[in-house]
């Protein structure tokens, strides 16, 4: 297992480095860092944007195979991902936008799999009854909500739920308070930055892992081997939470694992919304400021965490699946 994990590795390391190069250099030649400067008042000469843009590594005027050895020397030696067109050290953004989109990530896919995976079993272990029939309706509907309007309905819950305590329950915007002090005070401050965000990713996409749990689990429990549990005593539902699920279970913590990448850096609107400056905001920042390297630094994460998310569905397939860890 270890020997098939380090080959697995090995090749998600590789492809991020070609990926991550390729990026760069496709990064270089359509984004333009001298547009940050235009327009500038005073304005500001050609040489004098060359020469700004020279101390950061992204003036045109040096070759581009010059500009690329030293970016990746400054990352292999260093770690150092270079600077935006205006000087922000992008080690920096990244390393705080992680830490924000964590936050997103974790609480709303847990949530997510939690009610999408639960919901699932409970209406295929009730097909066509009456509960089966309501959450498929209430999933279609949330189903086809927006993000946006997913997140209005979220805030005016808030704004209303405020107005009836007399007091700030839940914040609309921020990821927390900056002059909040204290372990339990700040995790309270969190919660309470958390819970819009979170409850708006959940109400949209809980619905796909409902549905595809259902559907799976459906395919399994009249399975001959579900059967035969029955047959030695156990009841329906135990049999379908000791050996239905766990078959059923597989592809969707496959789907869960590789779709953490697009959660990091796709929840673009909910940040927007509740003004998160995660890893989703940053990404469109750099491409709109044309920043070559917090494009390709972001770019690079998203390769990165698909790697680590192919190494852990196949640990998933493997715990779920005992035929696959004879194999």
């Amino acid at each position: 297992m270890l020997k098939y994990l380090a080959r697995k590795a090995l090749s998600w390391t590789l492809i991020v480095f070609l990926a991550t190069n390729l990026t760069y250099l496709l990064a270089s030649q359509f984004l333009d860092p001298r547009s940050n400067f235009i327009g500038r008042r005073p304005p500001l000469t050609p040489d004098q944007i060359n020469q700004l843009l020279a101390t950061n590594n992204l003036s045109p005027e040096v070759p581009l195979v010059e500009r690329w050895w030293t970016w990746l020397t400054n990352i292999l030696l260093h770690w150092d991902w270079g600077h935006s067109p205006t000087g922000g050290a992008v080690n920096e953004e990244i390393g705080f936008r992680i830490w924000v989109s964590a936050q997103l990530l974790f609480a709303s896919t847990i949530l997510t799999i939690l009610v999408g995976v639960s919901i699932g079993v409970y209406t295929a272990s009730r097909q066509y009854k009456r509960g089966d029939r309501i959450f498929q309706g209430i999933s279609i509907i949330t189903m086809n909500i927006h993000v946006i309007v997913a997140s209005i309905i979220a805030v005016a819950g808030a704004i209303k739920l405020n107005d009836f305590a007399g007091k700030r329950i839940l914040y609309v915007t921020g990821a927390s308070n900056p002059d909040v002090v204290g372990f339990f005070p700040k995790l309270i401050d969190y919660a309470q930055h958390l819970v819009l965000p979170t409850a708006s990713l959940v109400l949209i996409g809980y619905a796909g892992y409902h549905f595809t749990q259902r559907t799976l689990l459906l395919d399994n429990i009249n399975a001959d081997y579900v059967r035969t549990a029955r047959a030695k005593g156990l009841t329906k539902s135990q049999a379908i939470r000791r050996h239905a699920l766990r078959t059923s279970i597989i592809p969707v913590a496959t789907s869960v694992a590789f779709a953490i990448p697009g959660i990091f850096t796709g929840a673009v609107m909910t940040e927007k919304i509740f003004a998160w400056n995660g890893m989703g905001v940053y990404f469109i920042d750099t491409i709109a400021k044309n920043d070559v390297h917090g494009a390709v630094a972001v770019a690079a994460f998203g390769a990165a965490l698909t790697g680590v998310s192919a190494i852990l569905a196949d640990i998933a397939v493997v715990a779920l699946d005992p035929r696959v860890r004879v194999s």
